[in-house]
């Protein structure tokens, strides 16, 4: 649940249906409360305003951001979370590549809530990073209750609707990966049947384990890449291939790939 962090800043008050809270003139985050979906989850979102030249950042956000970090405690009927995560952008930020959104964004979020004629209460903290020319961490308390009734938000069905595609609606087949071993940690080096792609990013499935910015080759119709991956402990650690996950951005858009497959 580390990765709620970016969505329950918003969560700061229950007072009414909407509400924002700004911080300095740089950031503001209003929550959207959203609804009941007919699985009866409950589909909620934030809207982070930035002022002009700011940015936020992406739940992988790259070696030039500042990942958000959140705690809990307190939250009643909520068990799980899934980010619907709006396709990000790939950004400099003095030399180093950073991955986020650079305007005002809406991320929906879809809660679990074990008693679905209840509402949901997120409290808890947060901590985020915001960036201009150099970045600011910003901390928030949040206690917020999600009513049962709700209607649809035209701004969220909209985040959803710019989600990245997946591995089959992009039309690649089978992705492969090889792993090597590295003095303190491993390589992975992945063939992926594509070409319409700027950039790659490689999360390990393991928020513990820090993965290099990928290297991006192209070799008869397939992108190859290449990154490092380290613990954050310095030990040696187990990947789990169907764990690995690959995002292709280009200009306005994304593939978010789920796994790959031991090169033969």
């Amino acid at each position: 649940m580390k990765h709620l962090a970016l969505i329950l800043a918003a969560f700061v008050s229950s007072a009414a249906p909407a509400l924002a809270q700004q911080i300095d003139g740089v950031a503001a985050f209003e929550i959207l409360p959203g609804w009941r979906t007919d699985r009866g989850t409950h589909m909620a979102a934030v809207r982070i305003s930035l002022a002009p030249g700011w940015k936020t950042y992406w739940r992988a956000p790259g070696d030039a951001g500042i990942p958000p970090q959140f705690q809990w405690d307190g939250s009643q009927n909520v068990a799980t979370a899934q980010f619907h995560w709006p396709t990000p952008g790939v950004m400099n930020q003095n030399g180093l590549r950073s991955i986020g959104y650079d305007k005002d964004v809406v991320i929906p979020v879809e809660l679990t809530v074990p008693d679905a004629g209840a509402p949901a209460r997120l409290r808890g903290g947060v901590l985020i990073g915001v960036c201009q020319d150099i970045c600011v961490p910003m901390s928030f308390d949040f206690d917020a209750t999600l009513p049962v009734s709700g209607a649809r938000d035209t701004a969220i069905l909209a985040a959803l609707a710019d989600r990245p595609k997946t591995q089959a609606e992009a039309g690649i087949g089978t992705v492969n990966c090889a792993i090597a071993p590295l003095e303190d940690g491993l390589q992975i080096t992945t063939w992926i049947p594509y070409s319409g792609a700027d950039a790659v990013v490689i999360e390990a499935g393991d928020d513990e384990v820090w993965v290099s910015e990928p290297s991006l080759t192209r070799e008869g119709g397939m992108i190859v890449s290449q990154a490092d991956m380290i613990h954050m402990d310095g030990g040696a650690f187990a990947l789990d291939r169907s764990e690995v996950r690959i995002t292709l951005l280009s200009q306005g858009s994304a593939v978010d790939i789920r796994g790959c497959v031991a090169r033969g």
